[in-house]
């Protein structure tokens, strides 16, 4: 699994490469396209990102430490934007998803280029990641202490 800053670095570049927000909007609604179906037994209200205005789900799973995500939405943008944080979060342990910041929206300025609603939900997803992050860190700590 690829380092996270690495991640971050390469999602900014490719978003430097893209010309304008246009293509940028493109892409990320091409992210969305390419991600993973989640299955229907996963599109349950426990799985909703509370936030978002766009129906959201996030489903996730720890596998050998790491935390795995997968996430489907209802909206063509909000679909590529949640793909986008799939890609950076998951296959991470929790405690890089607690310590890392998605510095990357910031950088390829797509803060300035989401709807204040479409900003919000992606606070939020970002928000739900890392509180799945502590739950699992915390379960992680308990069986330690256990064994």
């Amino acid at each position: 699994m690829a380092d996270i800053q690495e991640i971050q670095q390469n999602i900014i570049k490719e978003f430097a490469a893209l010309v304008d927000w246009t293509e940028r909007y493109k892409y990320i609604i091409k992210l969305g396209r390419d991600l993973e179906p989640l299955d229907e037994e996963y599109k349950i209200e426990d799985n909703l990102v509370r936030g978002c205005q766009s129906q959201v789900w996030l489903h996730t799973r720890l596998k050998d430490g790491k935390v795995i995500f997968e996430a489907d939405s209802d909206a063509a943008i909000t679909k590529g934007l949640v793909a986008l944080m799939v890609r950076f979060y998951s296959g991470q342990d929790p405690d890089t998803i607690i310590s890392t910041k998605p510095e990357f929206i910031q950088k390829i300025g797509m803060e300035e280029h989401l709807s204040p609603t479409r900003s919000n939900g992606l606070a939020s997803m970002v928000k739900q990641m890392k509180i799945y992050a502590m739950a699992y860190k915390t379960k992680m700590q308990q069986e330690q202490a256990e064994a």
